[in-house]
């Protein structure tokens, strides 16, 4: 089968399209015929070989944790499923990934994949949409009623979280450039504020219940979002550790999305219902996986991007 592999960690370029062994699938294991995987910024990270203390590779690895595809072959225990079966999942971060033409995953990680989106399309689901909902309902507790800011709604993560905040009856308030507001406010943010025309803290109409951080700050950046949530409010951030602010009881969360076939499943359903909204900005060939990439770190990748195996 073919597959994009890296044999060390090093910059876009040692990823390579080459051939590669079609796996077996082994107890608790399915094999899945990948329709298509996604580039995330982690992806990234882990292949520069800035996270190879907490997620070591063995060499030569494939990347992409998101996989949407079909079941081609199942190992003993596969928990029910058949071949044929649609599926989607988030994969283990330092497991082989879903940049070929087969990928194994575990069937613990494994969702039905949603009806009502193409099959491929669905890899830009499992990994930003569990953060979105783990930030919002796991770590910021976000009940109906509470007033939220998104801060980097415009982003794979962000589109999913101003849904969810929305169907789950806050107040969102959110930043985007001028050029995605009205994505933005369709996908149900009741404000949208232009951070490239004013300084967050003069645009925004806090103090809020929830501060949601989605993009790199620096420690003034992050210490003007600590001050806009109210007292006794809770910042979650995605990417910066954020101190918690203690005199004013300002909790502190950091993200680092997990696995969850529940919680999945459960994003899928609110996708066939149309609650919850697929947005794919790109759709490119698997052997692009290398320039994809070269794009994200140059900041040229328009949006969620999805790699297609077939």
């Amino acid at each position: 089968m073919k597959a994009v592999r890296y044999h060390r960690y090093g910059d876009s370029d040692v990823l390579v399209h080459e051939e590669a062994e079609r796996p077996v699938p082994g107890a608790g294991q399915v094999l899945v015929r990948v329709a298509a995987t996604s580039f995330n910024p982690v992806d990234a990270s882990i292949r520069a070989g800035f996270l190879r203390e907490a997620f070591p590779l063995a060499f030569p690895h494939t990347p992409g944790i998101d996989v949407a595809g079909t079941v081609a072959a199942t190992g003993p225990g596969a928990g029910g499923w058949r071949e044929g079966d649609a599926v989607v999942a988030f994969l283990p971060l330092n497991g082989p990934g879903a940049a070929a033409e087969y990928v194994l995953a575990p069937t613990e990680a494994l969702a039905a994949a949603p009806t009502a989106v193409e099959p491929a399309d669905a890899a830009a689901l499992p990994a930003v949409g569990l953060t979105a909902w783990q930030s919002l309902f796991e770590h910021a507790r976000l009940s109906d009623g509470q007033r939220i800011l998104i801060n980097g709604a415009s982003g794979a993560v962000g589109g999913y979280a101003v849904q969810l905040a929305h169907r789950a009856g806050a107040r969102v308030t959110a930043t985007a450039s001028p050029g995605k507001a009205e994505r933005i406010r369709a996908r149900g943010a009741d404000r949208v504020l232009d951070y490239t025309a004013a300084p967050l803290t003069e645009a925004a109409d806090g103090p809020y219940d929830v501060v949601l951080n989605l993009v790199r700050t620096s420690p003034e950046e992050t210490g003007d979002l600590v001050g806009l949530a109210r007292d006794g409010g809770v910042l979650v951030s995605t990417t910066t550790e954020v101190p918690e602010d203690a005199g004013r009881g300002v909790r502190t969360s950091h993200v680092f999305a997990r696995s969850d076939a529940d919680q999945l499943a459960g994003l899928v359903r609110r996708v066939d219902a149309g609650e919850l909204r697929i947005d794919v900005a790109d759709r490119r060939p698997l052997a692009d996986l290398a320039a994809v990439h070269a794009d994200a770190e140059a900041g040229r990748l328009p949006g969620k991007t999805v790699l297609l195996a077939g």
